[in-house]
């Protein structure tokens, strides 16, 4: 295995760029160890960076965090291996491994148009651990500013016909997204709004405009097939309830506000981390033969 570069540069990288990785340190060792408490390797689905000593042991923290990452599970656990047993090396001592583990963004977020709101928008949403596909049909629409490793900026290319290829750029969108709709043409938004629709699997739908705008789109929208359940999932105008303004920093701040209600809650706020039962259990070392034989039970 190719290790690229040393832990904390890695974890770095990929905390910027929100992608899926485990965070796996030493914190606790009896007996003879690979590592000391205190090394740490992080590993991606693709690959991993620095080492906690290499041999079975290693190999079973790596499959452990990738199978964590394959279920999208995110938080911190404890992980005991005894290096005679479990990981089948003959070191005869034991490793506690912290595995921290990060799903990649928080959120993934579609946006369409990059105009006055959509500057705006993207500026607020760049320091949050979200993913933002920024899409726009225009060749200089985006500004010149670079964006961060999080906000990929791409143009909606022309279709066969000439028309902005929306489907095309809808087609790219990961399932599970929240779109938003704030185009430079009214044409462009209904024809996002109907491929989004259409693709059916976005966690949410918010299309910029006034209510009468939506009443249009409405109209049409069910000319074009789509039913009343399906055009319900539609928010048009977008933004927090009771929020006003109509300069495009105050709509931004409003439509930040609102995807933030859309945040998945943890359902056991007051359960995080490791359980102070299983730290207990960790760090204070067997006081007796019989105690021994239980902790190996438990760690294996």
């Amino acid at each position: 295995m190719s290790l690229p570069d040393v832990w904390h540069g890695a974890l770095d990288r990929l905390q910027r760029e929100a992608r899926p990785h485990a965070l796996a340190s030493v914190v606790g060792v009896a007996g003879s160890t690979p590592r000391e408490p205190g090394a740490k390797m992080v590993i991606t689905p693709e690959a991993i960076h620095d080492t906690l000593g290499g041999g079975h042991f290693e190999l079973q923290v790596i499959n452990a965090a990738r199978d964590a990452l394959a279920q999208g599970e995110s938080g911190t656990r404890l992980e005991a291996f005894p290096l005679g047993g479990r990981s089948g090396q003959c070191c005869g001592g034991y490793v506690h491994v912290l595995l921290e583990v990060y799903a990649g963004a928080e959120m993934r977020v579609a946006l369409f148009g990059a105009g006055n709101v959509g500057r705006e928008l993207a500026g607020l949403l760049a320091p949050l651990p979200w993913q933002l596909l920024w899409f726009d049909s225009r060749a200089d629409a985006f500004p010149e500013t670079a964006g961060n490793e999080r906000q990929q900026r791409r143009r909606i290319m022309p279709g066969p016909g000439g028309e902005p290829g929306v489907a095309g750029a809808v087609g790219e969108l990961p399932a599970g997204c929240h779109a938003l709709v704030m185009t430079q043409d009214h044409g462009e938004d209904r024809a996002i709004v109907d491929a989004l629709l259409r693709r059916g699997d976005c966690a949410s739908i918010g299309l910029i405009g006034s209510r009468s705008k939506w009443a249009s789109f409405r109209r049409r929208l069910l000319d074009a097939g789509h039913d009343d359940g399906a055009l319900t999932r539609v928010r048009c105008p977008i933004g927090v309830a009771g929020a006003h303004g109509k300069r495009p920093y105050e709509i931004a701040l409003a439509v930040t506000a609102e995807l933030l209600t859309f945040k998945p809650v943890d359902d056991h706020p007051d359960r995080r981390g490791v359980a102070p039962e299983t730290l207990r259990t960790a760090f204070h070392p067997p006081d007796s033969a019989q105690d021994s034989t239980a902790y190996k039970q438990r760690a294996g």
